[in-house]
């Protein structure tokens, strides 16, 4: 059988590389390095890291005693595990008090934004009314008064309604805010009109539509509310701090203040009532960070 593998336009010249010869050896392609992960963590650790050091500092801080934290330089590193400043707090007979108006004036606080937040939303996403401009702006525009400004204010109004020293001082103002209303508007512009224009050619009612059509299609955005609107209420110190007077009425954030003397503070009892309470914060956040994404990638600026 005659050999054509030496001859121009055999398999063999195909199959070779133009430019080539037949004893040169093949080059492979260079393997390019990849990281494991994306190289934005290279960047976002060491800033995560660094926001997550005043939260270290504090339960390490709690389990030090006043000694160590009063310390110049400070301690890093607790020399034991002191108890003493969560023995304090707990065994403070008004300490599950504070917690308890805590709970009650946020849940409150949850419940009402996304009841009529959701109300507020809906009617100037999908309603047009006499005004409805108007109103939506003037309601964004109250989002840039500074708390200072009206806080004497809303102080006179919660004194005419009989309502100060009372949890319902704290109530009343957060029953509803701007930004509840403006989040789930945004969100519910981004929704389809086609499953509630179906919805109501089956006869349905606008309430009817909103309860059980929009609002299991709006988690996200119901969430980002809930969320923010506990971390705003629980937090909050500064309208506490004015609205009441008598301690059995404090929420945690002003009760943790009764800690701190004119002449000794107990800095361990502060440090462990500190943990205590942003434990509940952390778990929430924690519980709906992927909520918060979901939420903002679809609530856009529309409309």
């Amino acid at each position: 059988m005659t050999d054509l593998s030496h001859l121009p336009g055999s398999a063999t010249d195909r199959l070779r590389p133009v430019g080539r010869s037949a004893g040169e050896p093949v080059a492979r392609p260079r393997r390019r390095f990849r990281l494991p992960f994306s190289p934005w963590h290279l960047l976002l650790a060491p800033l995560a890291l660094l926001f997550a050091v005043p939260l270290i500092w504090l339960g390490l801080s709690s389990v030090m005693s006043d000694a160590e934290i009063n310390r110049f330089p400070p301690a890093l590193w607790p020399s034991g595990i002191h108890l003493g400043g969560y023995r304090f707090v707990l065994g403070n007979a008004m300490f599950p008090r504070w917690f308890a108006n805590s709970l009650i004036v946020s849940a409150v606080a949850v419940f009402s934004n996304l009841l009529l937040g959701t109300l507020g939303g809906y009617a100037f996403a999908r309603m047009r009314f006499g005004g409805s401009r108007v109103l939506l702006v003037l309601m964004l525009a109250t989002m840039a008064i500074p708390f200072q400004l009206t806080m004497i204010p809303t102080f006179l109004v919660m004194r005419k309604l009989g309502l100060v020293d009372t949890l319902g001082a704290l109530i009343v103002p957060s029953l509803v805010t701007p930004f509840a209303v403006f989040l789930l508007r945004q969100f519910f512009l981004s929704l389809p009109r086609e499953l509630e224009e179906a919805a109501w050619i089956d006869g349905c009612s606008r309430l009817r539509v909103l309860f059980q059509i929009v609002v299991p299609l709006s988690r996200p955005a119901l969430s980002t509310v809930a969320v923010l609107t506990f971390l705003t209420t629980w937090n909050d110190l500064s309208w506490p701090l004015i609205a009441l007077n008598h301690d059995a009425n404090y929420t945690l954030q002003l009760g943790l203040t009764t800690f701190r003397g004119q002449h000794h503070t107990q800095w361990s009892a502060v440090m462990a009532g500190n943990v205590i309470t942003v434990l509940p914060v952390l778990l929430a956040f924690l519980a709906a960070q992927k909520t918060f994404v979901r939420s903002i990638t679809s609530t856009g600026l529309k409309g």
